[in-house]
């Protein structure tokens, strides 16, 4: 490798996103077991008709071949 390949290599440093990455992250306050979860979702869940539509047609094959055709 040359000196200048060597150079324009040394510069573009293709694993550099690893490093930046791990920042880019919000560090941690608390410890993850004092962590609860919290279900305060109505007990029913309005679901429009095309918002239906949408998840038949994305994931109908898959819902047949895990529940069977309705």
């Amino acid at each position: 490798m040359t000196e200048d390949r060597r150079h324009v290599a040394e510069l573009l440093n293709l694993y550099d996103w690893i490093q930046t990455q791990a920042a880019l992250g919000r560090p941690l306050k608390d410890e993850l077991t004092d962590w609860r979860v919290v279900d305060d979702w109505p007990g029913a869940v309005p679901v429009t008709t095309e918002e239906f539509d949408v998840f038949e047609r994305w994931f109908g094959d898959i819902l047949d071949e895990l529940l069977g055709p309705v």
